[in-house]
């Protein structure tokens, strides 16, 4: 969902008339030029701990070290292809009529250009051959892994074409619930891990046992599991960078844990777990980077339904596979605010319009929260008007906290919890 209202055929200008041979042809206006001090700036203060943590503060096989930068070596070329691709992609939906206008800026002249959308199908399959070409370096034909790693492949494509298919048919929104659990399916049919949980230490006594096998039960749970980070992801959203925004800051988060997870541990297949979650993380990083540095307002292009999917799915699926579903709830934590603050409209509870979007003040240029039960406006009713920008950086500095207080609560819970 992003912060657009699309072209319907009352909003279709009228067919120009016979061109001529004096009438010249007429020629796509480009696209900004991406955001690339933003992203140079996100990139080195990033870089700092993550490649601190990898070289000298953990242990790490010299083997697992060198996979993890040959994939991180194959994300920096996804970066500029993805960043290249998305002008040339722009220009195909805008052909096609797939745009929208920017409803955070209606009564201003940027309220009426016509903005490309669905650019996140570029970032999928741009994350889907990176994706494939690292199985050449990492995975031989007999690995342990290779069956899971391309199930999870399978899900994320699955998705990524659902996704698609939303943005071109407008599904209605009971439908988008029930397409994350068709695209799990692959994922959870070779799902051939553990179905077991480790019972916390309080509620031993209780249980009667550290170890409980919940069979069936738990690949239930993963997929509600894959369809709340997909839905989650989509319906926190509509400000310039917002959904591209949260992903970049959850998906560094879950790459700080892997590092952490790999040189606090000693068992190997632990590790590879949470190795394989670095392996798509990254990618998944880079090319939403490239994407967000066209994304950031103010947005010259929309991500559309098939970014948050992909971005949705691609997170729950590291998230099974690498056995951390607790930790990434965590990491989810204003996800979760914004579903249940969510629940009362979308059960029908409550009347749902079909933008719950913050009301804008051409005057001012400031946004104003409504009675809508998002996030979006919860914030703006707490602290007051705010300028598109300013409010998205103030969500995902929100973002960012949550996943700092999911850090510290594995610190403090450590050795008492589990």
């Amino acid at each position: 969902m992003a912060a657009r209202k699309r072209a319907s055929a009352a909003d279709t200008k009228p067919s120009p008339p016979p061109q001529t041979q004096e009438t010249t042809t007429q020629i796509d206006p480009p696209i900004a030029p991406p955001k690339k001090s933003l992203i140079f700036k996100f990139c080195l203060f990033f870089s700092i701990p993550y490649f601190y943590l990898l070289y000298q503060h953990y242990t790490i096989e010299q083997e697992l070290r060198r996979s993890i930068l040959i994939n991180a070596s194959l994300c920096v070329t996804g970066f500029f292809l993805t960043q290249r691709m998305i002008p040339v992609a722009s220009r195909y939906v805008l052909k096609r009529g797939l745009f929208g206008f920017d409803i955070n800026k209606k009564g201003t002249p940027q309220g009426t250009v016509e903005v490309p959308e669905s650019l996140g199908i570029v970032v999928g399959i741009v994350f889907l051959v990176l994706a494939i070409l690292f199985q050449y370096f990492n995975f031989t034909a007999d690995s342990n892994w290779l069956v899971e790693y391309n199930a999870a492949l399978a899900s994320i494509c699955f998705m990524i074409l659902l996704g698609f298919v939303d943005d071109v048919l407008d599904v209605p929104w009971r439908v988008k619930l029930l397409l994350p659990s068709i695209a799990a399916l692959p994922l959870l049919m070779a799902y051939a891990g553990h179905t077991t949980i480790i019972i916390p230490k309080p509620l031993i006594s209780y249980v009667g046992q550290e170890v409980l096998d919940l069979g069936w039960v738990y690949k239930l749970y993963m997929g509600l599991l894959a369809v709340f980070c997909t839905n989650s992801i989509n319906i926190h959203a509509g400000l310039n960078g917002l959904e591209v925004g949260q992903t970049v800051v959850i998906a560094s988060a879950i790459l700080i844990h892997n590092l952490m997870q790999i040189g606090a541990s000693s068992d190997p297949e632990y590790k590879q777990a949470h190795a394989f979650s670095i392996y798509l993380v990254q990618p998944l990083l880079a090319t939403s980077l490239a994407l967000l540095s066209y994304n950031w307002y103010p947005s010259s292009v929309f991500v559309g339904d098939t970014y948050t999917y992909f971005a949705g799915m691609t997170m729950a699926v590291v998230g099974i596979l690498g056995h951390y579903s607790e930790t990434l709830l965590i990491f989810f934590l204003p996800q979760v605010l914004n579903f249940l603050l969510s629940l009362p409209q979308l059960s029908g509870y409550v009347k749902c319009p079909r933008h719950r979007l913050p009301r804008f003040n051409p005057e001012t240029g400031l946004l104003t929260g409504t009675r809508d039960g998002t996030l979006i406006n919860f914030y703006l009713r707490m602290v007051g008007p705010k300028s598109e920008k300013m409010l998205c950086i103030h969500l995902l500095l929100v973002q960012a906290l949550g996943c700092c207080f999911c850090f510290m609560l594995r610190y403090l819970l450590a050795g008492w919890y589990k």
